[in-house]
């Protein structure tokens, strides 16, 4: 049985940048988000130290009659609730002044439009933090809600005696619809990045939505000084500053999360994502390239596997092409089975349900051509607000 192989260059270089492509992501997967797809649950600490809980709140009256009766009702021992009111324009400050007076736990801070300059969440968080009473902080949105009294206890749980900073989870509410969808397949992408990177002793990022550190490593590092003028970075950016392989930890629980509301429109969660890929210049350079190479790879997996499945020609197979697209098969579905295995190990890991991950490379083709697109418009142009 002779099989004879003819290879003209065009499609010698396509074979070789498909098998580059193909180990590299492989790589990734088996020796990097493996380790958030298959991390065994930790025992908590439970030396339960004070907490104060930092939400800041813009004209958020209708999600704070959700969250704070929420907050309020964790299974805490010590915790205060630091609301920073920023310059709202409609019922908060009343809202707020009311539960204050009613609940001793209730910390409020207001703050005039005058005050901040630069926009963004980084002047009224830094008053927040501030604010605070005690050195453990916990930071959420105002439209964001805990789904169990236990998320206090899961976050603080996570630290032990050198912790100075836990990075959470902070997924967004399941609804109807394909842009809900693909929200939630881009968080749990992003969720398994900056994690397993964690996991691996290289943290780079936290979500504002589920994120805590301590006020002393905020002071000792001059909170948002580097970037302030920067409207987004409270979280991606400070921890990229300060975290490194020993003072950071992941808190993975698929039962005590804290979910918010995604964005309803196609033009505001593109908005969103522009301000958020324009910070990611900024990253460490051992970040950005470990990061750059995942998306390459990606760059190059499908457009070579497409090419090389419509050019069997490159190829003089004596038996006939059969042979070929068996081969080429196989190694793409071996690329298919370990990426559904590995998303839906991680979904399950952050009670992530109903993505229909069977459709995961139609989810990763659509989000390689979205990053290169926005990734370019973020390094040209800049977002409304700077």
């Amino acid at each position: 049985m002779e099989i004879v192989f003819n290879i003209n260059q065009l499609s010698f270089i396509i074979l070789i940048l498909f098998i580059v492509a193909w180990l590299i992501q492989m790589m990734y997967h088996w020796g990097l988000f493996s380790r958030l797809a298959f991390h065994k649950k930790e025992e908590k600490n439970t030396n339960y130290e004070a907490v104060s809980v930092i939400v800041c709140a813009r004209d958020a009256q209708e999600y704070l009659i959700d969250l704070i009766p929420t907050l309020l009702s964790q299974d805490y021992p010590d915790y205060e609730i630091v609301i920073v009111n920023d310059c709202s324009q409609d019922n908060t400050e009343e809202y707020l002044k009311d539960m204050a007076r009613n609940n001793p736990k209730i910390s409020l801070v207001n703050l005039t439009q005058s005050l901040n300059f630069f926009h963004g969440k980084k002047f009224p968080l830094s008053m927040g933090i501030k604010s605070a009473k005690h050195d453990l902080l916990l930071l959420t949105d105002a439209d964001c809600l805990p789904n169990t009294n236990q998320w206090i206890k899961e976050m603080v749980g996570t630290y032990r005696k050198d912790t100075e900073i836990v990075v959470g989870y902070g997924p967004y509410f399941e609804r109807k619809g394909l842009l809900n969808k693909l929200i939630r397949f881009d968080t749990l992408y992003i969720a398994m990045q900056y994690m397993s990177l964690a996991l691996a002793k290289k943290p780079y990022m936290g979500v504002g939505r589920n994120l805590s550190y301590r006020k002393n490593t905020f002071i000792k590092n001059k909170g948002f000084t580097s970037h302030y003028n920067i409207p987004s970075g409270d979280d991606d950016l400070f921890i990229s500053q300060v975290a490194n392989k020993k003072n950071t930890r992941v808190a993975i629980d698929a039962i005590n999360r804290i979910e918010s509301e995604p964005k309803k429109t196609w033009a505001t969660w593109v908005r969103q994502k522009k301000r958020h890929y324009s910070t990611g210049t900024k990253y460490k350079p051992q970040i950005n390239f470990i990061l750059g190479m995942l998306l390459c790879s990606r760059l190059l997996y499908y457009p070579a596997l497409i090419a090389l499945f419509i050019m069997p020609h490159a190829f003089n197979i004596s038996l006939g092409n059969i042979y070929y697209y068996i081969t080429l098969g196989f190694f793409a579905l071996i690329h298919y089975i370990t990426m559904f295995v590995i998303y839906h190990k991680s979904a399950k890991q952050l009670g992530e349900k109903h993505l229909a991950l069977a459709f995961t490379p139609l989810y990763d083709c659509f989000f390689m051509l979205f990053t290169t697109i926005l990734g370019m418009w973020s390094t040209f142009f800049k977002p409304k607000g700077w």
